[in-house]
C-alpha cells in the first residue's frame, strides 16, 4: 500500500486544488507499487491517472485559505467552451498553438528531463483578431479553468497596492494550475522610458517583469495587447512565444461564413465569395457578429428575410462603425 505521507499529500493537494501535485503524488504511488512488484495495480493506477488528465480538470476552484480569499476580487473565472478546431486561424498561428497544446499534454515527460514546456505567451494584434478566444481555446483543449486579469482595473482599484496584488496572482499560479489571461496588457506594458507614464504603472511593470522571470509554476500565462509597438522591449524576452494576429483573409472570412451558414436552408444560395470580398478589412469578431445577425434573421423572420442585400447592409454597417 502507499505510504501514509503520500496518501496525506494526495488528499491535501486535492482539497487545496493543486492539480499538478495531485497527479505527481498519484504517479509516485503508482511507481512505488511497481517497485514492490505490484505490476497489475501500478498499471491500473497509471491508466486511471491518464484518463483523469485527458478529461476535465479535477478541481475547478481556487484555494480558499485566508491569504488567498481576496483573489476572487482580482481574477474573473471564465468557463471555456471552445476548442481550437472551432477557430479559423492562419496556418502559422494554428501550428504555434498546437505546439503549445502538445507540450502541455506531455508536461510530465518534459519536466522529467528538466525541460520547460511552452507556457508564457504574448498575443499581439488588432481588436477582435482572436486573442481572447485563443485563451479560451487553450483552456478548453487542456481542460483547465481560465482566469482573466484586467490590469487597468487592478491599477485603478488598488492604487498603491497593485504590486502586492500582482504578487498574489503569481502565487496563485503555483498553487492552482490554470490559464491566466492578462487582458489589455498595454495598460502596464508601455515602455519604461516614457516620461508621461504614471509612477504606479512603472512599478507594476517592473514587478511583472520580475514575477514572470522567476515564475516556475505549471500554469499558462497569456498576455494580450492591441498595441505591440508601445510595449517595453524588456517584455519580449520573458515570453516563450510571441504570436501575431491580424484581420482575416478572404478565404478565412469565407470559411467563417460557410461554417455558420451550413445549417441554414435557403432557396437562393448566398454568394459567399463576393460577400467575403466585401468583408475585407473587418476583424474576426466583426465577421462572426455578421454571421450571428444572419442566423437571427433566419430564426426569427424566416428564409425569405436572408438575402444578399440584407447581408451587404450588415457588412457596410460594421465597416462604418469599425
Amino acid at each position: 500500500m502507499a505510504a501514509a505521507e503520500q496518501i496525506k499529500t494526495l488528499i491535501k493537494s486535492f482539497g487545496e486544488g493543486d492539480e499538478s501535485r495531485f497527479f505527481a503524488t498519484a504517479m509516485q504511488i503508482a511507481a512505488s507499487e511497481a517497485r514492490k512488484g505490484h505490476v497489475t495495480l501500478a498499471e491500473e493506477l497509471k491508466k486511471l491517472i491518464d484518463k483523469s488528465k485527458s478529461s476535465k480538470s479535477v478541481v475547478r476552484r481556487l484555494p480558499v485559505n485566508a491569504a488567498q480569499k481576496e483573489l476572487n476580487d482580482l481574477l474573473e473565472l471564465v468557463s471555456p467552451e471552445i476548442k481550437l478546431k472551432e477557430m479559423v486561424l492562419s496556418g502559422e498561428i494554428k501550428e504555434a498553438l498546437e505546439k503549445v497544446i502538445h507540450e502541455q499534454r506531455h508536461l510530465d515527460k518534459l519536466l522529467s528531463h528538466n525541460l520547460q514546456p511552452r507556457r508564457k505567451l504574448l498575443l499581439v494584434g488588432p481588436p477582435g483578431s482572436g486573442k481572447t478566444m485563443t485563451a479560451h481555446a487553450l483552456a478548453g483543449e487542456l481542460g483547465l479553468p481560465l482566469f482573466v486579469i484586467r490590469l487597468d482595473g487592478l491599477i485603478s482599484r488598488y492604487l498603491g497596492e497593485s504590486i502586492a496584488k500582482l504578487r498574489l496572482i503569481f502565487d496563485a499560479m503555483v498553487d492552482f494550475r490554470a490559464v491566466y489571461l492578462f487582458d489589455e496588457f498595454d495598460s502596464i506594458g508601455s515602455t519604461r522610458t516614457q516620461g508621461q507614464d504614471v509612477g504606479e504603472i512603472k512599478r507594476v511593470l517592473n514587478s511583472f517583469l520580475l514575477q514572470i522571470e522567476k515564475d516556475r509554476s505549471n500554469s499558462l500565462i497569456i498576455a494580450a495587447t492591441n498595441l505591440p509597438e508601445s510595449l517595453d522591449t524588456a517584455l519580449f524576452r520573458r515570453f516563450d512565444d510571441i504570436i501575431k494576429y491580424g484581420n482575416p483573409t478572404v478565404d478565412q472570412i469565407q470559411k467563417i461564413y460557410a461554417s455558420r451558414m451550413s445549417e441554414i436552408d435557403l432557396d437562393n444560395k448566398l454568394n459567399l465569395e463576393e460577400l467575403s470580398k466585401k468583408s475585407i478589412g473587418l476583424s474576426y469578431a466583426e465577421v462572426y457578429k455578421i454571421s450571428e445577425d444572419i442566423w437571427k434573421d433566419y430564426l426569427l423572420h424566416g428564409r425569405d428575410h436572408v438575402t444578399e442585400g440584407k447581408v451587404n447592409q450588415y457588412i457596410m454597417a460594421r465597416k462604418e462603425t469599425y
